[in-house]
């Protein structure tokens, strides 16, 4: 069989020191990872911290292949994963996944298209979000802000809560230091995204 005249690389990730990526690797070597980047590292870091996915991109030239396990390994949402094939696609980089979903080299011309349409619906998909984020958001200011029942959160204790959060603590963490249920620090961290974007 002859040898491609392209790079396989492989990327292996989990989000807890409790896992290993020993078995990814094996699979991305089988698949004929030439090397493989491995990383131990939550999956809400933020692309730009991943230093093992930023050194496998580095790696990678025009005509190369990622080489993950599954999609997930890509980014931390939909949007975020759609958009980095579609990013990867546009440099001439292939991305194949050992679960066989995904293999845009056997796409050839369809790919711009088939990845566009993903890339428009991860978009649509994020919009809708916000704008019902934002329409809720108007409408408990409408109606003094207590749909649920319970006692408004004070500034003081929002403020700390996306502090804690843009400081990396986990929301079990937040809570732990605030005394907030989960629910309400997600609904203070989703507010602030939506406002933000």
């Amino acid at each position: 069989m002859d040898k491609p005249n392209y790079k396989s690389i492989g990327y292996a990730r989990v989000s807890t020191s409790g896992q290993t990526t020993e078995s990814q690797v094996a699979d991305l070597k089988k698949e004929g990872c030439c090397v493989v980047y491995q990383e131990t590292i939550s999956a809400r870091v933020k692309e730009k911290d991943r230093l093992q996915l930023m050194a496998a991109f580095a790696a990678l030239e025009e005509g190369d292949e990622l080489v993950v396990s599954k999609m997930d390994r890509l980014g931390r949402t939909q949007a975020e994963v759609v958009n980095r094939i579609h990013c990867l696609q546009q440099k001439g980089i292939h991305i194949r996944t050992v679960d066989g979903l995904i293999n845009t080299r056997g796409l050839e011309k369809f790919a711009p298209i088939v990845l566009g349409l993903l890339s428009g619906l991860a978009e649509v998909e994020h919009l809708l979000t916000r704008e019902r984020t934002i329409e809720s958001i108007q409408h408990r200011k409408e109606t003094g802000g207590n749909l649920g029942g319970r006692p408004k959160t004070s500034n003081a204790k929002e403020g700390l809560v996306l502090r804690l959060r843009n400081e990396g603590c986990s929301y079990r963490s937040i809570r732990e230091q605030t005394g907030l249920a989960l629910s309400t620090i997600r609904r203070i961290i989703v507010e602030q995204e939506a406002v933000a974007v």
